[in-house]
C-alpha cells in the first residue's frame, strides 16, 4: 500500500483481510465462551479483545480508509503495536506491559 503495489488490485488481496479479521474475532469470542471466562472478570481477556478490535479498525484504515499515505502509515504502525500487545497479553496475562 505504501509502495503503490499492483497487488492491491487483485481480488484475493481485497477479500483475504476481511476473512482473516472475521476468523480472529470469532475465534477470540468462541475461546472465551468455550473456556467459560468472562472478559469482565478476567481483565486480560477484555484487553485482548479490545486490542483485537482496535487492530481490525487500524488495519482497515491502513489498507482502505486512510486518506493519504501518512495516515495509512500511522494506522499500520498502530496495528503493529496492537498486534505486539495482543501477543504480550496472551503470553503473560497482564493487561499492560509497563
Amino acid at each position: 500500500m505504501l509502495q503503490d503495489s499492483t497487488w492491491l488490485q487483485h481480488r484475493i488481496v481485497k477479500i483475504l483481510p476481511h476473512i482473516i479479521d472475521t476468523l480472529l474475532l470469532v475465534s477470540g469470542i468462541s475461546l472465551a465462551v468455550i473456556s467459560q471466562q468472562n472478559p469482565f472478570i478476567y481483565h486480560w481477556l477484555l484487553a485482548k479483545l479490545m486490542l483485537l478490535l482496535t487492530y481490525i479498525l487500524l488495519g482497515s484504515v491502513a489498507l482502505k480508509y486512510g486518506r493519504n499515505k501518512k495516515q495509512r502509515g500511522f494506522a499500520f504502525a498502530g496495528a503493529l503495536i496492537c498486534f505486539i500487545l495482543i501477543v504480550y497479553v496472551a503470553r503473560n496475562r497482564h493487561t499492560l506491559p509497563f
